[in-house]
């Protein structure tokens, strides 16, 4: 029987539950095999809350699945022994597991108690999801469900989401519906450490998944930290475990029909004397059936009576005629394949044709006399026509498919209509027969309390084995029932699934038919406005095109209402006010040209943002790499710092941040008590320390712009003050430095309060030098000069140009290394700095911040004064969006970046900023001397005096 999964396929591992969420992992037998081969394997289970997917693999230290059932459309049953055999609460039970495609998986548990409770434990996991899914709005960025976000602000603050009311009749129907029962030892965690159950096959190798097999048997041979070795999930440079394409899967579909009615055409004496079926084994060379029919026939023909040559003889001209009549079809299809991309070409053949009559034309008949600026605006009016009508074609495409869409959901809520009248006729019939068992019993119990006084000594085996019947009848009374408690609530939930279905599809119509509308507005005004540039009627200062522009610019700069939250999720604006991190995408001031360029930024970054999701090759990477880590820690390795450099998703940041923040402070952590932060904080609170004051004047000034830190009430500014004095009272030789702050900010936007803390000492204390943030600065200054050569090597036109101009670059690039690029850049490229920053340290601000000279180095090379260039640099990083491609210039086009390189250069400017230090201290010893002497400049004082 076919597995609900792909076999072989991997999948995400999902957030870790807390400590006090069980993990619902545990031994089942799964049916599989055909043929001979086919019965129960033995299987360890896990289920995955993120993706509401149940994964299976072949023990609990396999590092790959070998497939996994999707739960949250699936419905499960289970079948009552046989009325003569008795059910026995310790014996293996099996249940089946529906999923949409028809195909029906069987798992057996080791005691029925052990199924009750799987089957209780799958329902609830996916009625939870399920809501989940219901009550958040999908970002289409990143597509995130409420269960993926675990720590920081971010996820406490969801601006998609819009919690549906729950119905309180259907939970109370669901609690009385349940049935009560707890697991055994071959459930949960602690299942691990118990031997698998012995299974009536010895076999347990799957052939579907033989290449899973294999990696997960050399997986055990490559155990080890080492950081240069291949991950044993990947055999070549293209990921192979992806999720198969709608289209392979019906090609695979077409491929098995024609298999079977073959197999149909040629049974008797085609068929192999072998029994197993290895037509099934991925990548297995297949022999063309012309050969197998001839071998066959080859092989059988001494020993065939002509009868038999007759028939098979007629067999053989079937499946020929047969063969013919597929290569037919295959052959049309083709053809029609190749009609329709001939019809586009001449499509595209005649739009040419007409432009080039239309450029004839023009350029003979209306050049002349005209002037060469009009023509050049009506060229542009012209393009500007063109590509308003591809933008109309491509959004005529997205709505059918969008209706598309709509027809496919009606269909499946058809499907789901007719499933439940077959469970309701099946209830009926278990009803039927439970009225039938109780009228048996009723009738055994009158017989048996009227015959109570007669009984004598030759009838007493009799009563014994009535009354073993009796007890027997009890028992599947009372396994029916429960059966049908079971049954009644998986109907009830599968009802009130299909209700919010419906629900979701209603908010979608209405979604869309407001962006139809919208779209209609837009085209409109803009067509008034090609019309009124391309033919002017009137004097320029009554077009009314200036009307049309002003309402054009009102409704782009308009900000969206917020004042009915119920309504979110119909909301058609592709940008909001704030992004996904919190921070405002469209300044506050008054300045409406600022404004605007604010907002057709945040617009390009939307469009990047989509047109990368469209690429799912990333998100399928880090689906597969973190279903490798279900039953394994997480360890370094090639393939993850190339994962974390392409960008960690949103959902996984939290994880991954806490990750990379613990594999560097570990020593840290190990040599403190537990508590160790919530002492410092308890201690800070009781004893304010110097750098309090300051601290108190930063908070509000940390990050303005996003709103987790916008006012004094914010969630963020008690985080972010508890973190700052915490790490005070940990590190009182720096106490605090202004930039301290924006990095804790950062850092709480993904993690808790702990853990952001943990996360500034790693970039305090173990990532950047001594004195990096201290009063002098001096690490601060020496990655500059480190900077300045590493740009005469790596971009030398770019340094001989600033050079040449003298600008000194590195009053920019200073706060750059203070606070690892926050606010210089766009959010979406800063968060993919961090990703990478936090797992290989200090060496990435150096790539990134070439790299981004690099992006804009042919528009510097254009300025000639030194003042445009200055000024073009303060503001040059926000206007670069493209973060794959300023990620392929850091760690690519920069290589070699040899972080021994970096370590010698800044040993060798320490020497030099100390030595110049020193000379600076000797002259201020002198001035002050000086200054004591002289009566004229006593009244002179320093900066340090005078800060203090």
């Amino acid at each position: 029987m076919p597995a609900a999964g792909s076999e072989g396929e991997e999948g995400p591992a999902g957030e870790q539950p807390g400590p006090g969420t069980p993990k619902l992992c545990g031994y089942l037998q799964k049916l599989s095999g055909k043929g001979p081969l086919r019965g129960f394997r033995s299987r360890w289970f896990v289920f995955d809350p993120r993706r509401c997917y149940l994964y299976y693999f072949k023990g609990p230290q396999e590092p790959l699945p070998l497939g996994h059932l999707d739960i949250a459309s699936a419905c499960f049953s289970y079948h009552q022994p046989e009325a003569g055999a008795a059910a026995a609460v310790d014996e293996p039970a099996a249940f089946e597991v529906h999923s949409p495609g028809g195909a029906v998986t069987v798992l057996k548990a080791a005691t029925r108690q052990d199924m009750t409770y799987w089957l209780q434990e799958l329902q609830q996991k996916r009625w939870e999801y399920c809501n989940n899914l219901d009550a958040a709005k999908r970002d289409s960025r990143t597509s995130p469900t409420p269960s993926d976000f675990s720590k920081g602000l971010v996820a406490k603050d969801n601006p998609d989401l819009s919690i549906l009311s729950q119905n309180a009749s259907a939970e109370r129907a669901r609690n009385i519906l349940a049935v009560e029962t707890s697991p055994t030892d071959l459930v949960g965690e602690q299942a691990a450490s118990q031997p698998a159950p012995v299974q009536a096959s010895a076999i347990n190798f799957s052939l579907k998944q033989w290449s899973t097999e294999i990696k997960n048997s050399m997986s055990s041979l490559r155990k080890g930290n080492n950081e240069n070795r291949k991950s044993v999930f990947y055999t070549t440079e293209e990921w192979e475990l992806l999720d198969p394409t709608p289209k392979d899967l019906e090609d695979s579909m077409a491929l098995e029909e024609k298999r079977k009615h073959l197999a149909e055409g040629n049974k008797g004496l085609t068929s192999s004397a072998f029994p197993f079926d290895f037509g099934r084994i991925p990548h297995k060379a297949r022999r063309p059936l012309k050969d197998m029919i001839g071998s066959s026939k080859n092989r059988t023909g001494s020993d065939s009576s002509p009868t038999e040559w007759c028939s098979g003889n007629g067999n053989r001209l079937v499946s020929e005629l047969q063969l013919k009549y597929q290569s037919q079809q295959e052959e049309l299809e083709k053809l029609k394949k190749d009609l329709l991309s001939q019809k586009e070409l001449v499509r595209l053949l005649q739009q040419t044709v007409r432009s080039s009559q239309y450029d004839k034309y023009f350029a003979s008949h209306l050049c002349e006399g005209v002037p060469k600026d009009t023509l050049e605006l009506l060229h542009q009016k012209d393009d500007q026509i063109l590509g308003l009508n591809n933008q109309l074609e491509k959004l005529n495409l997205e709505k059918d498919s969008l209706q598309q869409e709509v027809k496919n959901l009606k269909c499946k809520v058809g499907e789901l209509n007719e499933r439940l009248g077959m469970l309701m006729e099946t209830i009926q019939a278990k009803d039927e027969v439970i009225m039938k068992l109780s009228r048996q019993l009723s009738e055994c119990e009158d017989s048996t309390s009227s015959q109570s006084g007669a009984i004598n000594f030759p009838t007493a085996t009799c009563t014994n084995k009535e009354l073993q019947e009796l007890d027997r009848l009890k028992d599947n009374l009372q396994g029916y029932k429960t059966q049908n408690k079971f049954l009644n609530k998986e109907i009830l939930e599968l009802s009130a699934l299909r209700r919010n279905a419906e629900a979701r599809e209603r908010e979608w119509q209405a979604k869309y038919t407001s962006l139809e509308a919208k779209l209609c507005q837009i085209e409109s005004k803009y067509l008034i406005l090609l019309q009124e540039m391309k033919t002017p009627v009137c004097s320029e200062d009554q077009s009314p095109a200036r009307e049309v522009i002003t309402q054009l610019l009102e409704d782009a700069l308009k900000a969206e209402p917020s004042e009915q939250p119920e309504q979110a999720f119909l909301k058609p604006h592709l940008v909001s006010e704030y992004d996904i991190y919190g921070f405002q995408t469209v300044p506050e001031d008054d300045d409406d040209e600022e404004k605007l360029v604010a907002k057709s930024r945040a617009l390009d970054l939307r469009s990047l943002s989509l047109s990368e999701n469209r690429e799912i090759s990333t998100g399928v990477k880090w689906e597969n790499y973190l279903a490798s880590t279900m039953n394994r820690e997480m360890m370094r390795c090639v393939e993850l710092k190339n994962l974390i450099r392409s960008g960690i998703p949103h959902e996984h940041r939290s994880k991954m941040w806490k990750w990379c923040v613990s594999l560097h402070v570990k020593k840290f952590k190990d040599s403190t008590v537990p508590g160790y932060f919530q002492t410092l904080l308890q201690k800070a609170l009781e004893k304010p320390n110097p750098a309090s004051k300051q601290i108190e004047l930063d908070l509000l000034r940390t990050l303005p712009n996003n709103k987790h830190y916008s006012s004094p009430t914010s969630e963020g500014i008690q985080k972010l003050r508890n973190v700052l004095l915490a790490f005070s009272w940990r590190n009182p030789d720096i106490g605090y430095c202004q930039g301290l702050n924006r990095l804790v900010a950062i850092a709480l936007l993904y993690l808790e309060q702990e853990d952001a803390f943990w996360c500034l000492v790693t970039i305090v204390e173990v990532f950047m030098p001594r004195d990096y943030y201290t009063k002098t600065l001096l690490g601060s200054q020496v990655d500059q000069r480190v900077f300045k050569d590493l740009m005469s090597e790596k971009l030398p036109r770019l340094h001989a140009h600033f050079e040449q101009y003298e600008v000194d670059y590195t009053l920019i690039t200073f706060n750059w290394f203070l606070v690892v690029f926050v606010d210089s850049v766009v959010s979406d490229i800063l968060f993919k700095i961090w990703d990478s920053f936090l797992y290989e340290g200090p060496k990435v601000i150096f790539r990134f911040a070439l790299a981004l000279f690099k992006y804009k180095e042919e528009e510097i090379l254009k300025l000639q004064d030194s003042m445009s260039i200055f000024k073009y640099l303060r503001y040059f990083t926000r206007t670069i969006l493209d973060a794959r491609k300023l990620t392929a210039i850091a760690f690519g086009d920069l290589n070699p970046f040899p972080l021994r390189q970096i370590r010698n250069r800044r040993t060798y400017h320490l020497e030099k900023v100390r030595l110049e230090l020193t000379e600076l201290e000797a002259i201020r010893e002198d001035f002050l001397r000086e200054r004591e002497t002289c009566v004229e400049k006593r009244d002179l004082i320093s900066d340090d005096e005078e800060d203090s």
